[in-house]
């Protein structure tokens, strides 16, 4: 079943215009990968989804039409997004980032402060440095707490925007093994921007290429992977 889908989605800033009337689809339970080279539009689709950036075309999420909803109503939604570069509050202690990602939850301080305790457990570095600033974390530390943060609002699809840029090989293997976990565990459904193509088709149910703000081409990662063109020029294996 459909969970976002996006038609004609256009945006840009000021008067450039990066995307140009995309379509795209995630459905519940799917893990789904943009990739494209630098420029291509990639971290503007994220926005665009998300709200943050004025945007032209349909949006719909789990059922509502969300065009022209405010970013903070689409977390209500449902919608939580890692931004490229992490995001974190630098002078907010790990735990008050944490907090501030549950701002829009109505269940009461038991339920949220249950989570916290949840994703301490999954990532005890973040426990170990919970009065710690945030701005005082290591690259890796501080992409935790940005993925932590957003998964308190307890969101039915995470948008993640390039999560392993500049972290080393191995934090990188150990925050994709939580993300697959909750999508494979609790049907976490993904849209995922990463520059590491080889590791992201390895966990994609579905893939789009973004050329120029253009969808060039999508299928499954099998699919795709078989095309020698689309492997040699976008995938680099």
């Amino acid at each position: 079943m459909s969970l976002l889908r996006a038609h004609g989605l256009t945006a840009g800033y000021g008067p450039v215009t990066v995307l140009n009337g995309i379509d795209l689809e995630v459905n519940e339970g799917e893990i789904v990968v943009i990739l494209g080279a630098n420029g291509a539009g990639k971290t503007t689709t994220m926005r665009a989804v998300s709200g943050t950036i004025p945007r032209s075309g349909a949006v719909e999420f789990d059922g509502h039409d969300i065009s022209r909803t405010s970013p903070d109503a689409i977390v209500r939604h449902g919608v939580a997004q890692v931004p490229q570069g992490r995001g974190t509050f630098p002078e907010l202690s790990v735990e008050d980032n944490l907090r501030a990602g549950a701002i829009t939850r109505r269940d009461g301080a038991g339920a949220v402060a249950a989570d916290l305790q949840r994703w301490f457990e999954q990532f005890p570095r973040l426990a170990e440095r919970r009065s710690q600033r945030a701005g005082s974390l290591s690259g890796g530390e501080q992409q935790m707490l940005a993925i932590a943060r957003a998964l308190m609002s307890r969101p039915k699809l995470l948008l993640c925007d390039e999560p392993s840029l500049g972290l080393a090989p191995l934090i990188t293997k150990e925050l994709f093994e939580v993300i697959e976990r909750l999508n494979r565990e609790e049907g976490l459904s993904v849209l995922l921007v990463e520059q590491n193509a080889n590791l992201a088709m390895h966990m994609a149910s579905r893939v789009y290429l973004l050329e120029t703000g253009r969808i060039v081409a999508s299928g499954s990662a099998a699919e795709l992977s078989a095309d020698d063109t689309i492997r040699k020029a976008y995938l680099g294996f």
